[in-house]
Order: C-alpha cells, then sequence, then structure tokens
C-alpha cells in the first residue's frame, strides 16, 4: 500500500494545513479559481513551503477521483498509527473527562473514514482499534474523512481486551452497543471518562469484548429496521454523548 494518499477540498486542505503541514508534499490548484478562499489556501501552502502547482479543472478530477476537490488537491504522507503505549500516555495527559471510541475489528474503510470525521465534530480524543481483522489507515479512509485523519489519533493495538480492562484501571467507564441492550443511550449518564465501544458490521460486539463492557446501550428502533449503519449509528451515539456533556449542571 502506498504511503501517500490525496485530499481535496477546502476544510481538508485548510485541516491538514493547521495539523500537519510537514506531511503535505505537493498541491495542485485550479488555475481558473481567483476567489479569496482559494488565494488563503495558495498563500498559506506558499508559507509552509509547499510547492504548488496551477493546472487545469480536469487534470484535478483525475487526481482526486469521485471527490469534490472544490479546486484544491493535495499530496500528503498517511498519518501515523499509534500504539497501545501512545494511547495510555494520551490519557495520562487529558485535563477533563476523556472521550473514546473503540471500533471492534471494523473493516469498511468508508466506516472508518466517516466514524473519524463525526468524532472530530464532537471531540473525541481518539479512535481505538485492534491491529488483526480491522482497518486501519489508508487512502480510502483519509479520503471519507475529509482532513479528521489529520485530526484524531487511530489507536491500533494487539489485544483490545486487554487494552479495555486497562482503560478500566485508567477511570474510563466501558460502554458496549448492541441491539439485544436493555437500556438506551437516552436514559444512560454519559458525562463521565468513557470508551463508548461498537462492534464490526453485522456481527457486533465479539463475546470477549463485550465481556469487558461495564454496561450495554441500545439505540430505540420505532419503524421495522433492524438496526443502521454502523457509522449512522455511532453518529447518533457519539452526538447524544456530545449533548449530555454540554448540558448544564443542575444547581439542584
Amino acid at each position: 500500500m502506498s504511503d501517500h494518499t490525496r485530499l481535496g477540498g477546502i476544510h481538508a486542505v485548510h485541516a491538514a494545513l493547521q495539523n500537519t503541514a510537514e506531511k503535505i508534499v505537493g498541491a495542485w490548484l485550479d488555475q481558473q479559481r481567483q476567489d479569496q478562499r482559494i488565494r488563503e489556501i495558495a498563500n498559506d501552502l506558499a508559507t509552509a513551503g509547499i510547492p504548488v502547482e496551477p493546472v487545469h479543472r480536469k487534470q484535478l478530477d483525475s487526481l482526486f477521483k469521485g471527490g469534490n476537490h472544490q479546486g484544491i488537491v493535495i499530496e500528503v504522507l498517511l498519518p501515523r498509527e499509534k500504539t497501545e503505549k501512545d494511547l495510555f500516555e494520551a490519557i495520562d495527559s487529558i485535563s477533563g473527562a476523556p472521550f473514546y471510541l473503540v471500533l471492534d475489528q471494523v473493516q469498511d474503510p468508508h466506516n472508518l473514514g466517516a466514524c473519524l470525521r463525526t468524532s472530530d465534530a464532537v471531540g473525541v480524543h481518539g479512535i481505538i482499534t485492534p491491529r488483526d481483522n480491522a482497518t486501519g489507515i489508508t487512502p480510502a479512509v483519509c479520503k471519507v474523512a475529509s482532513g479528521a485523519a489529520e485530526t484524531i489519533p487511530v489507536y491500533r493495538v494487539t489485544n483490545l481486551a486487554r487494552t479495555l480492562r486497562q482503560m478500566k484501571k485508567s477511570g474510563l467507564w466501558i460502554i458496549g452497543t448492541g441491539g439485544d441492550a436493555r437500556e438506551t443511550v437516552y436514559n444512560t449518564d454519559l458525562t463521565g471518562p468513557l470508551a463508548l465501544v461498537i462492534g464490526a458490521e453485522g456481527h457486533g460486539l465479539r463475546r470477549l469484548t463485550k465481556e469487558h463492557c461495564d454496561l450495554i446501550v441500545g439505540l430505540p428502533m420505532a419503524g421495522t429496521v433492524e438496526s443502521l449503519n454502523l457509522s449512522v449509528a455511532a453518529g447518533v451515539l457519539l452526538y447524544e454523548i456530545l449533548r449530555q456533556r454540554n448540558v448544564p449542571a443542575d444547581p439542584d
């Protein structure tokens, strides 16, 4: 697999410049666009010492197939995946309540990319995945993440059960998810240090992973479908956690 990927779009390029400008190795710009947003991005790239090549829009379409590049495409080194050691060093350094997303053997890069994007939006401190039978950072993941792969660390761990046990010792509450849950996410206090654990597409949590959860919660389903797409369910769950954390404390 190549260690490079291409990102397109104003937001994704801006995020890359802010967080990992040193990993940008080149840029292509629509030579016909002269609006302020493009000029600002071009100036930022130049200030960072990144070569920018003006090209026709059709060439940008070819460089960034199937995506909305908004007139700018960059080539970047893939983000470095982090280790279990990195994870616990990060947990120890967090001043507030740690907030992590754990994906148990999720293999679809589009789901990981979408989870990265939502995680960035809600303030997740990192995503944890097992090293085996799970997708890591790939060009496809970066494309879907639209810049979030540069802002949200991905921790690949050898033994997920061991990692969950250690996270408990570090004070985190491990919240699993499942369709057979007795509790819903809406009547569960999710304001403290926690890791939300979501199982693989079509399979859910593995038995050993489930055994290491303090509680299993679910989403109410009022229609005829039995489940939601993984990244959609993750988005609903993560935003409920964010909502709870943003509710002002009751003075009484």
